[in-house]
């Protein structure tokens, strides 16, 4: 039982790793200061910007967006320009929020 446990767990933790290593990015990058998951606060909150991007497997567009900020998409507030990621960065994020 012992053995099932601990697979159950090392299964999950294989699954959920690159979540937490996304939402950690976004922590450290400071995008959880104006964006939360399920609520709009500044910008929009990631399951919103999951919603209008369904169906568009094309994670380098909002990868785009994102280092871009999202100027005229959503409204007039520009990302901070203290923010700086790169194209990777800004591809893990754009693959996490399309993951949501």
């Amino acid at each position: 039982m012992k053995k099932r446990i601990a697979m159950f767990a090392l299964a999950m933790s294989c699954c959920t790793a690159p979540v937490l290593a996304d939402e950690a990015l976004a922590t450290a990058k400071g995008c959880l200061a104006c964006h939360q998951m399920a609520v709009k606060v500044v910008g929009p909150a990631y399951q919103e910007v999951a919603a209008k991007y369904k169906g568009n497997t094309d994670a380098a567009t909002l990868a785009g967006k994102i280092k871009a900020g999202g100027v005229g998409v959503w409204g007039p507030i520009p990302m901070p320009p203290q923010v700086a990621l790169s194209d990777d960065e800004a591809a893990i994020l754009a693959e996490w929020i399309l993951s949501l």
